[in-house]
């Protein structure tokens, strides 16, 4: 088990929250400050919110003798990120009144709004509830936004798979009552034993648990990050099961070795061709394992990738096992042969339309490019589509019926949506970066706000060397905690200092390899100069077909 002897402070918070209430109700009343109180800002983000402040204004505050600027980032629960046309509509609405306007689409298939203020947080949580939206485990040591291959084409079976992600999400809620009695104004719980909670207890998990569903051949959700992946199986459009991996997880601490990026193991498979109930008992017992035996002393060890190298993963399928009551089966064959969205319209099986829309960075808002904001809040007025998030931060205008295709085309193209995703370049539309400044804490340097700029860089060399129409994935964080999954990239940036980055090469193109560090703490001018030299070598040296992450492993770049 874990030591006891020694846990962390965040450990101690938790045990002693009260089922995650804390004083929260009562940080909520302080005006003096826009802030909460300090163990409160480690339990607010089991209610799906994060303490943030503008860190562009640190200074100038500080001079004036002013406390931070201080906000809530809130991020919705919506399990394998869809949303219908009356909860895009409520979800603008509050965007515009309540945050900064900005929409955005997260690498975990949901959106997040930033810039909330500690007055504004329970009118926009009660603004959410009326269209059954919540934020409820959507950050905190808890199962996290559960995944799904996000386009109905890549399976005429998509819908029944697509139904697991949320009943995954309900199997492994919590059962504390707090976010109801806070935000929500509920009756409190008298009898503690109507919120006994045999999974989380009273600790919770020892860190965060990601889990994400995947349809072979595209592995658009990048699987292998997840703490918890399961790969679908199918023979002749009919689902058998899934294949179940283990230990995923990008982030890493700059100048620690201890930490590292990992790519989940795949430990066997479990039928679903009778029950469900041998694969919702198996994701369960996998999350017990992690309670019981994850590190509580050290939480950048706390991640079930370094469980499962600490105990051996022949010891974890067997603890499985015994905890389950059956082994898994021999994992079954599969094949990922892309990573990427379907971008323009795709028709599915059944004859509806999709339409995926490039939204850089997943930034949905109104700009020079494009009026996507207002476009998506009109279509979404016709009730003639749904929403479908991509991990790849873009939004798809889903399930149009052929007699609605034109009006929602119409719309698309009237306010430049349409023009802006087909003039966007390859490269751009496989690239990716996190939130990073000015309000994430963690950040060393930008990601969001400088990449596009860096792209913008990046085209004319790949126009030089012919390479337009070549697949790459680049990706780029602000630090070394994996967001923005630069580490399972072909072209990988990881912010050290402003303006400076680690670049790592070396990704498979269908995320199954990690990259790794090539070069460390370049400038821009720096990046360039690797990236011009690197480009030119692998069209000079490359073998027929071979993608620039496998170049450059068999010429030992990394």
């Amino acid at each position: 088990m874990s030591e006891q002897n020694n846990l962390s402070a965040i450990e101690k918070i938790k045990m002693k929250s009260d089922g995650l209430r804390g004083t929260i109700a009562e940080s909520l009343q302080d005006e003096l400050t826009g802030a909460i109180r300090e163990d409160d800002q480690a339990l607010l983000k089991f209610h799906g919110m994060y303490q943030q402040d503008d860190r562009d204004l640190r200074e100038s505050r500080a001079e004036s003798k002013l406390d931070r600027l201080y906000s809530f980032m809130i991020r919705l629960r919506l399990p394998g990120g869809f949303l219908n046309p009356d909860q895009w509509i409520a979800v603008h609405n509050v965007a515009g009144e309540n945050t900064t306007g900005v929409i955005k689409i997260t690498t975990r298939q949901t959106i997040q709004l930033h810039g909330l203020l500690k007055a504004n947080i329970k009118p926009t949580i009660q603004a959410f509830n009326k269209v059954k939206l919540d934020s409820i485990a959507t950050c905190g040591d808890i199962n996290r936004n559960v995944l799904c291959s996000s386009h109905p084409k890549q399976s005429p079976i998509h819908a029944e798979i697509f139904a697991y992600a949320d009943e995954i999400s309900s199997l492994l809620m919590p059962k504390t009552k707090a976010y109801y009695e806070i935000w929500l104004d509920e009756e409190k719980i008298v009898d503690k034993k109507d919120e006994e909670d045999p999974l989380y207890q009273d600790r919770y998990l020892p860190r965060k648990f990601k889990i994400g569903i995947v349809i072979p051949p595209n592995n658009d959700i990048d699987v292998f990050a997840n703490d918890l992946g399961l790969i679908a199986i199918i023979e002749n459009n009919k689902l058998l099961g899934f294949n179940v991996a283990v230990g995923g997880g990008l982030s890493t601490t700059h100048g620690n070795p201890q930490t590292y990026a990992r790519l989940a193991t795949v430990l066997g498979f479990v039928s679903t061709e009778e029950s469900k109930e041998k694969l919702f008992k198996t994701i369960y017992e996998i999350a017990t394992i992690q309670r019981d035996y994850g590190n509580r002393s050290d939480r950048k060890l706390a991640r079930i990738k370094y469980t499962i190298d600490r105990v051996g993963v022949e010891w974890f399928k067997e603890e499985i096992a015994r905890r389950t009551g059956f082994a898994l089966e021999p994992a079954r064959s599969y094949s990922f042969t892309e990573r990427t969205d379907y971008f323009g319209w795709q028709q599915n099986n059944e004859g509806l339309w999709y339409y995926t829309v490039f939204s850089e960075n997943g930034r949905v808002l109104d700009d020079e490019n494009a009026a996507t904001k207002t476009a998506l809040l009109e279509i979404a007025k016709t009730g003639k589509a749904n929403f479908r998030f991509t991990c790849n931060q873009n939004v798809i205008v889903s399930d149009v019926k052929e007699e609605d295709k034109a009006t929602v085309h119409q719309i698309l193209q009237e306010f430049n949506v349409i023009q802006f995703t087909e003039k966007s370049s390859l490269i751009r539309k496989n690239s990716m970066a996190c939130v990073a400044l000015p309000t994430c804490p963690l950040a060393f340097a930008e990601a969001q706000r400088y990449l596009p700029t860096l792209i913008s860089r990046i085209e004319p060399l790949l126009e030089k060397h012919k390479l337009t129409e070549e697949e790459i994935i680049i990706r780029m964080t602000g630090c070394p905690n994996g967001c923005g999954r630069s580490h399972v990239s072909e072209i990988g940036f990881v912010g050290t200092s402003l303006g400076r980055y680690n670049l790592h090469l070396g990704g498979d193109h269908c995320g199954e390899r990690l990259n790794t560090i090539y070069k460390e703490n370049l400038d821009e001018n720096g990046i360039l100069l690797e990236l011009d030299q690197l480009f030119g070598n692998f069209v000079k040296d490359r073998n027929k077909g071979e993608s620039i992450g496998d170049y450059a492993v068999r010429k030992k770049l990394v």
